[in-house]
């Protein structure tokens, strides 16, 4: 048995308590108070130093192999304009010198001195070899003439496909995405995702809902991360992003969700969420649906009768309510009592729809972070948006109307960094939507739990719950809201054990623990 002591540990149960000793064994929490339990001579003590602890950091919806995948190669965020973009793509090439095909990630408009999206002529300048670089959101992408001479006929003869301007959207992004992944080697991200992994523990996330399945050939993307997960430290659940439900129930898994197929509308970046009333510097443009309403309500029926947890993507209005009319089709044909699907995202989402919601029990997978995104700053969402930019993500009506909500990044499009998602459910650009600390720290450890049934295990620091917790530099609950971001994360434990996030794992050693994992170790898919 292991004691931590000299700390405030912060349960994030339902009725918060706080307490300044835990006691692990066997990888749960066996004790909470405020005295030490009875030792034995083998028990180990563990000084904390005053610091605040709280359960693991949830992530309830990112793309792990994907965030993985540009861990590795390219990330262009940082850039301040194309020519440090390029210097950033040509440094990756010499030290890679046998790359054939490169994916970057994160050029925007709004954080270059040109001011605007990069296109084919400036990507050709930037780098000879095939170049796919995606936008910040994750929804569409510009490609190089390296990589378009090899694009297959189905992508150049999408209406989303720009020829002049080399840029993917809508059905031509997606196309283009599996092309690119169809001839990337997945077993060649291994390291990689073992190092996404280190980097989220070092931010406090311990607990995953990932989004899975990007067009690798046979899904081998989804069956490899199925198995890898056994050899990381933190806890997966898969959503895998398919609407091909036999996939599902072949390989015994019981979420079924995401972006890809199963995105509902785009995103405020390329303009084509979905809205009912139109953009407000376009107001003819009303975004992309698509699905037809029939063909969303025939998936979600047949997921739902093979009792599936269902995630669907929808960013505007109009998308929040085919999903929720898709919802209502599939309950109403097969009624279940504690189902938890999701909507991923709900940014735009009007009362009477948060009311619906409500009562249907759908619970709603949101990105904070997205309140002050430098990639796509407010005054770019009021432009589109008009007074609508003000209505984003309505936390405290969330809450109010008792809907489950979670927190999540949306990795790559976000960084990972559950303080600041803390800082702005605080500190919501529209004051009355701002929610309590407590409401915060659940939002990102308790309630990522329930969202996908594992609350019995997981989420807060209760006797009997699996011993994954954070340490904080300081303790949230006695800050001042403005200062929350000025918490770090000190250290992160898993099964009661101290990561050492400086410890490397060879590629062989991730093969052979995710093997011995996936033999040995049952969890919940």
């Amino acid at each position: 048995m292991t004691v931590f002591e000299n700390a405030v540990f912060i349960s994030c149960e339902d009725d918060c308590t706080i307490f300044t000793v835990m006691a692990v064994d066997k990888g749960r929490i066996v004790y909470t108070g405020d005295e030490l339990p009875p030792l034995s001579g083998k028990s180990r003590r563990v000084d904390l130093g005053g610091a605040a602890v709280v359960p693991v950091f949830g992530d309830t919806h990112l793309h792990f192999e994907s965030y993985a995948l540009f861990l590795s190669t390219v990330d262009v965020r940082k850039a301040g304009n194309f020519n440090e973009m390029g210097h950033l793509l040509r440094s990756y090439i010499q030290k890679h010198p046998k790359t054939k095909l490169l994916p970057a990630f994160g050029c925007t408009a709004h954080c270059v001195a040109e001011g605007r999206l990069p296109e084919r002529a400036d990507v050709d300048a930037m780098i000879e070899t095939p170049l796919l670089l995606v936008k910040y959101d994750g929804h569409a992408a510009v490609a190089n003439s390296a990589l378009i001479s090899l694009f297959p006929a189905n992508v150049i003869s999408d209406p989303g496909f720009d020829t002049a301007t080399g840029w993917l959207y809508q059905n031509a992004f997606y196309k283009g995405v599996n092309f690119v992944t169809e001839s990337m080697p997945p077993m060649g991200m291994l390291s990689g995702m073992e190092y996404a992994s280190r980097v989220l523990a070092e931010a406090g996330v311990g607990y995953l809902h990932t989004c899975e399945g990007v067009g690798y050939k046979n899904d081998i993307d989804v069956d490899t991360l199925r198995v890898v997960r056994y050899a990381l430290p933190q806890c997966f659940r898969i959503f895998f992003q398919t609407a091909d439900t036999q996939k599902i129930v072949r390989r015994g898994l019981t979420r079924v969700g995401g972006c890809f197929s199963l995105a509902l509308d785009g995103c405020f970046g390329s303009k084509d969420a979905a809205l009912g009333g139109g953009y407000a510097d376009e107001p003819d443009n009303k975004g992309f649906l698509p699905y037809t309403q029939q063909e969303i309500n025939d998936f979600c029926i047949r997921a739902n009768r093979l009792n599936l947890q269902i995630a669907l993507h929808a960013i505007g209005d109009a998308a929040v309510e085919q999903a929720l009319n898709a919802f209502d089709a599939a309950l109403c044909n097969y009624p279940r009592e504690d189902h938890r699907h999701i909507i991923i995202h709900a940014d735009l989402i009007p009362r009477p729809m948060i009311e619906r919601a409500a009562k249907m029990n759908i619970a709603i997978a949101l990105q904070p972070n997205f309140l002050r995104w430098r990639e796509e700053p407010p005054e770019y969402l009021e432009r589109i948006l008009g007074t609508q930019a003000r209505e984003l993500l309505p936390l405290r009506d969330f809450i109010d109307a008792g809907i489950l909500i979670s927190a999540g990044s949306d990795a790559p499009c976000t960084v990972p960094h559950p303080i600041e998602s803390i800082y702005n459910c605080c500190n919501h650009p529209t004051p009355s939507q701002s929610v309590t600390i407590e409401e915060a720290l659940k939002m990102h450890t308790l309630w990522p739990a329930k969202m996908c049934f594992d609350e019995t295990d997981r989420g807060s620091l209760t006797m009997g719950k699996i011993a994954d917790f954070t340490v904080l530099s300081g303790n949230p609950l006695e800050m001042p809201v403005d200062e929350l971001k000025n918490i770090t994360v000190k250290d992160i434990y898993f099964n009661g054990k101290r990561f050492d996030s400086s410890r490397r794992k060879t590629m062989l050693g991730i093969i052979a623990e995710s093997a011995a994992g996936k033999l040995f170790r049952k969890e919940k898919n």
